[in-house]
C-alpha cells in the first residue's frame, strides 16, 4: 500500500515553541471533505485529543496542527497518516478504528508491536462482502489471525470471548467455498460433551442441538443469502452437527476390509496394519475408533454388492448431472441419500471403482493361470485320475498344451482330449502327471461342475494371474453379447455357486462389474447333444461382466475379434440402488493415509470417512476431551483445512476431565503447518467493557494462582495483617490513614 502524499510538513524548532515542544501543521487534500477526517460532531477529533491530552490540536479549514511532545506530535502525524490510507480506499473511519489505531502505533512505539503491520493494512484487508456489509480483521492480532488461516492448514484460534475467532473462521470459510478452494464447509461444536443431557428435551435430534448451534447458524445467515443457506445444507455444501455426530462415520466390527492378505473384520484393524485403497495399491491405517453401538444401514449396489455402515457413514459419489458438466466427486453421507436414489426413472448417485486392479502380493502356483481357468471350464475334473479336456476350438487345445509344460494333448475323439505327460527316456510308469498332480495340491480333483471354484491362491495373487484365469474361463465358457447401438458386454455362465462368485471376484478385483442371475434348471427346455434330449439337472449362473478400458477378456482369436468390433465394453458403472436400515450393530471407523482417503470394503465397494476438499471449523473447542480432539484432527483430509477455536479460561468438561485445547497445545506446539494464534482482551470487539471484564478476571485468576502457589507467603502475610499494631514510631498507636496521607 503506497503512502499518502502530504503537502509537504512546516515544523517549529524547540526555541520557536518553547522548551521540548514541538508543532506540525499538515492540509488535509480537498477531496476528502474534513468530517471524514474529523468525524460527525467532531466525534474522530475527539478520540484523538483524549488519546493525546499533553498535545494541542487544532483545525483551521482544512489545515491540521499539532503542539507538544516531539514524540506525541510524531505520533499524531503517523495517526493521519494512516487515516488517509484507510480514507483512500473509500471505507469511512470509525471511533473504534481510531482507537484502535493509536494502539497500534503505540505498540510500535514500545517495542511490542510488528514494524511492518500498520493500522492501514490491518483495516482494509478485506474478507468478505455480504449485502453491503464487508467483513475485516479489527485487530492486529486479528489479521494475524487471517493471514495464519491462508498459510496453514490447521489453525487454533485461542482467545476469550468476543474476538472474533469463530467468526473470521466462518469468514475465512464462505471466502474458500465461493472462490472454489472448497466443496464443502463443516461446523461442528462439542455440543453434547460438556456434561449436558439432551435426552429430556423435547423434539427431534437436531430440534435439541439447534441451541447449542445456533451462534454457528447466526454467522452464516450474516454472511451467505439466508435462502441459499437451506438449499446448501440439503447438498451437504454445509454441514453444521455436534462434534459427536460428526465422528460416527463407522460400519459395524464384523464388516469386511480388504488387505494384501484378504479380507479381514474391521474391528480387527490396528493402527499400522495395510487395508487396499482405491489404486489397488496398500494403504496404513492411521486411526482405529470404537463408536459403541449405531443404527446400522445395509447399502446395497445395483450389481447386487453390498455393505453395512452407519447413517454418518461418507460415501463419494457423483450425478449423471456430475459427469456431464465434468464437476468433481461429492462426498455424501448415508442418511443424506435416503430418499434421493432415484433421478427421473434412474439410479442417481454412481459409486467409484478401482482405478487399477487390486495389487495382491504374487506368489507361486502349481498350475499356469490360463490353464486353470480352461479346465475348469471345459475340462472334466469328476475323476480320480487324468482329466479331459473338451473343445471345439483347436486354438484352445494348442494353448492348453502350450501352458502346460511336459504335457502333450491326446486327441481322443471328435472334441475330446486327454493330457498325457511327454515321457523322458529313463522314466517309470508310476510317475504322476503333472496336471494331475496340480489338480489334487488344489483340491479340484473329483470336483464337478457344480462344485467347481477357483482356488485362494489364484485369488490372492498378481493381477496377471488374475486376468490369466478369468481369461481361460472367459475363453471356454465366456462370449460377447452383442446388441445394436449399445456397448458390448460379457456373458460367463456356470452351475457352480462357488466358481459365480470366484468370477464376481475376478472382476471386481480387476476394475469391473459383474451382475448375476439364476436360470433355473426346472422348466427349461432340454438341450441336444447327438441328436437326443438332454435334461438341465442344475440351475444355471449367468453373470454379465463388464472390464475397464484395457482389460483384455479373451485370448481366443474369434471371442477377442467380435468383442472389438463391437465397440468393447463400455465403460462399467456401479450404482446405489437401497439404503435399507439393518438394526444395531457395534461399530468402529478408521482412517487411512490414501490421498483419496478411500479403502475397499465389502464386495469391493470403495468408501471412507475422511473430510477430503472441505473447511472444517470446530468451535468451543475447550470443551472437547484429549481423545475427541485426536479423533476430530485426524478426520482431516487431503486439500482441507481446520480451524479449531476456543478459550481455555471457559472450560464446562465434567470434573476430572481435561480439556483437550489445553492438552494439544503442548503435542503440537512446533508443528510444521499447524499454528497457533493467541488473542487477548485488546482484541474484543464486542462493547468495551467485555474487554475490561475479561481483563478483570485475568487478575483475579492470577492472584488467585498465586496464592495457591505460595501459601507460607500467604499465611505470614495473613498473620502479620491480623497482629497487634507495633506503633507510629512515636510509642503510640497508628494514626488512620496516615499511609495515605504520606
Amino acid at each position: 500500500m503506497s503512502r499518502p502524499q502530504w503537502p509537504p510538513m512546516t515544523r517549529t524548532t524547540p526555541s520557536q515553541a518553547g522548551s521540548g515542544q514541538e508543532t506540525a501543521r499538515f492540509t488535509v487534500p480537498a477531496k476528502h471533505p474534513m468530517v471524514t477526517v474529523l468525524g460527525s460532531g467532531d466525534s474522530l477529533l475527539r478520540v484523538i485529543e483524549n488519546a493525546f491530552p499533553r498535545t494541542d490540536i487544532h483545525v483551521r479549514g482544512n489545515e491540521i496542527s499539532a503542539t507538544g511532545d516531539a514524540a506525541e506530535v510524531a505520533l499524531v502525524q503517523r495517526l493521519f497518516d494512516e487515516m488517509m490510507l484507510v480514507l483512500r480506499t473509500g471505507q469511512p473511519m470509525t471511533e473504534d478504528a481510531v482507537e484502535r489505531s493509536i494502539s497500534m502505533l503505540r505498540a510500535q512505539e514500545n517495542g511490542t508491536g510488528a514494524a511492518d503491520e500498520t493500522p492501514a493494512e490491518v483495516l482494509t484487508q478485506n474478507i468478505l462482502s455480504n449485502r453491503g456489509r464487508t467483513i475485516r480483521p479489527k485487530t492486529l492480532n486479528q489479521k494475524r489471525y487471517v493471514d495464519a488461516i491462508d498459510k496453514h492448514t490447521v489453525v487454533f484460534g485461542i482467545g476469550p470471548a468476543g474476538t472474533g475467532k469463530t467468526y473470521l473462521a466462518m469468514a475465512k470459510a464462505v471466502q474458500a467455498l465461493q472462490a472454489k478452494q472448497v466443496t464443502r464447509i463443516i461446523l461442528t461444536r462439542p455440543a453434547v460433551e460438556a456434561g449436558e443431557r439432551l435426552g429430556f428435551l423435547p423434539g427431534t435430534l437436531y430440534e435439541k442441538i439447534d441451541p447449542y448451534l445456533r451462534p454457528l447458524y447466526d454467522a452464516l445467515h450474516d454472511m451467505l443469502d439466508p435462502d441459499s443457506i437451506p438449499r446448501l445444507m440439503a447438498a451437504g455444501t454445509i454441514e453444521v452437527a455436534p462434534l459427536a455426530y460428526m465422528r460416527g462415520r463407522a460400519q459395524p466390527v464384523f464388516t469386511n476390509v480388504l488387505t494384501p492378505d484378504g479380507w479381514r473384520a474391521i474391528g480387527d484393524l490396528s493402527v499400522g496394519d495395510l487395508v487396499v485403497g482405491s489404486n489397488g495399491e496398500p494403504t496404513p491405517v492411521l486411526g482405529v475408533y470404537p463408536q459403541g453401538e449405531k443404527d446400522i444401514y445395509r447399502v446395497t449396489a445395483q450389481d447386487g454388492s453390498w455393505t453395512l455402515c452407519c447413517g454418518e457413514h461418507l460415501w463419494t459419489v457423483r450425478t449423471a448431472s456430475d459427469r456431464r458438466r465434468d464437476k468433481p466427486w461429492r462426498v455424501l453421507e448415508t442418511r443424506e441419500m435416503i430418499g434421493e436414489l432415484r433421478a427421473a426413472h434412474a439410479r442417481r448417485y454412481e459409486l467409484p471403482l478401482l482405478t487399477a486392479p487390486v495389487s495382491f502380493p504374487e506368489q507361486p502356483v502349481p498350475m499356469d493361470p490360463y490353464a486353470l481357468g480352461l479346465l475348469l471350464g471345459d475340462g472334466c475334473l469328476t475323476g480320480s485320475t487324468t482329466p479331459s479336456f473338451s473343445t471345439a476350438d483347436p486354438e484352445l487345445a494348442e494353448a492348453l498344451e502350450a501352458a502346460l509344460p511336459g504335457i502333450q494333448l491326446r486327441h481322443k475323439d471328435r472334441v475330446d482330449y486327454t493330457p498325457n505327460r511327454v515321457r523322458e527316456p529313463g522314466d517309470v510308469v508310476t510317475l504322476e502327471n503333472p496336471v494331475t498332480g496340480a489338480l489334487r495340491r488344489l483340491d479340484l480333483l473329483g470336483t464337478h461342475s457344480v462344485s467347481q471354484f477357483v482356488p485362494e491362491s489364484y485369488q490372492r495373487n498378481s493381477a496377471d494371474v488374475r486376468l490369466a484365469v478369468l481369461q481361460g474361463l472367459l475363453d471356454s465358457d465366456g462370449g460377447s453379447v452383442v446388441q445394436d447401438d449399445r456397448t458390448c458386454r460379457i456373458q460367463y455362465t456356470t452351475t457352480s455357486v462357488l466358481l459365480r462368485d470366484d468370477v464376481i471376484g475376478l472382476v471386481q478385483s480387476l476394475g469391473g462389474v459383474a451382475y448375476a442371475r439364476r436360470r433355473a434348471a426346472a422348466g427349461r427346455t432340454p438341450g441336444k447333444a447327438n441328436g437326443r434330449d438332454v435334461t438341465y439337472r442344475h440351475d444355471a449362473h449367468v453373470i454379465d461382466i463388464r472390464l475397464p478400458e484395457g482389460v483384455e477378456p479373451f485370448r481366443l482369436a474369434r471371442k477377442r475379434q467380435k468383442y472389438h468390433s463391437a465397440g468393447g465394453g463400455g465403460r462399467p458403472m456401479r450404482f446405489i440402488h437401497s439404503i435399507e436400515p439393518a438394526g444395531r450393530e457395534e461399530a468402529v471407523c478408521i482412517q487411512v493415509a490414501a490421498e483419496d482417503s478411500l479403502y475397499v470394503t465389502s464386495d469391493y465397494l470403495l468408501t471412507h470417512n475422511t473430510l477430503n476438499d472441505a473447511f472444517i471449523i470446530l468451535d468451543e473447542a475447550q470443551n472437547t476431551s484429549p481423545e475427541q480432539m485426536k479423533m476430530f484432527l485426524t478426520r482431516l483430509g487431503f486439500d482441507s483445512k481446520i480451524v479449531i477455536t476456543g478459550d481455555v479460561t471457559q472450560v464446562d468438561l465434567p470434573g476430572g476431565t481435561k480439556s483437550g485445547l489445553r492438552q494439544v497445545q503442548e503435542i503440537l506446539e512446533g508443528v510444521e503447518d499447524v499454528h497457533f494464534s493467541q488473542l487477548t482482551s485488546t482484541d474484543v470487539v464486542r462493547h468495551k467493557l467485555v474487554g475490561r471484564i475479561v481483563d478483570a478476571y485475568d487478575r483475579y485468576d492470577s492472584a488467585q494462582e498465586t496464592a495457591r502457589t505460595s501459601p507460607r507467603d500467604s499465611a505470614r502475610e495473613t498473620a502479620r495483617d491480623s497482629a497487634p499494631a507495633a506503633g507510629n514510631g512515636n510509642g503510640g498507636p497508628p494514626q488512620r490513614g496516615h499511609s495515605k496521607r504520606k
